[in-house]
């Protein structure tokens, strides 16, 4: 089968003598793909990301809650290792994840209701899901 780019596959591009020629980098630009709508394919992942909202406690978990808090308001002096798990709103859109983040409290910043850990991190009360001292039995075990 006889090549049909023999004849013009050697060929040297046409040399005008108004205009410069262009750099192979330039040449190379004129076919690379187009992106008509900047920024469709972040906006598309984006909206695909999944955020869980943020669950409202019972009553008695809220009281469990704040046994806990109570228990550990008595004994923080003694940074003892805690276990928290929290909500941390999305900064992009609504929702956002929890976390659970284990670590001994430095103390309980009663004016932004805030429990400060050894590491400067701050956990608001009103974020909380649960909290456990570490050593103390299981809540359904102390009544």
């Amino acid at each position: 089968m006889p090549d049909d780019y023999n004849d013009i596959l050697y060929l040297f591009r046409p040399q005008y003598d108004d205009l410069p020629q262009m750099s192979a980098a330039d040449r190379a630009a004129q076919f690379s793909p187009f992106a008509a709508l900047v920024g469709y394919g972040e906006a598309v992942d984006e909206t695909a990301r999944l955020t869980d909202r943020k669950l409202e406690l019972c009553e008695d978990e809220a009281n469990e809650l704040n046994a806990a808090l109570g228990r550990l308001l008595k004994i923080i002096s003694e940074q003892p290792e805690i276990s928290v798990t929290y909500f941390i709103p999305d900064g992009r859109k609504s929702g956002g994840r929890y976390v659970t983040k284990t670590g001994r409290p430095r103390i309980f910043d009663s004016y932004t209701r805030e429990l400060v850990f050894t590491d400067g991190t701050r956990i608001a009360v009103d974020d909380m899901m649960t909290l456990s001292i570490e050593g103390e039995p299981p809540a359904d075990d102390l009544f």
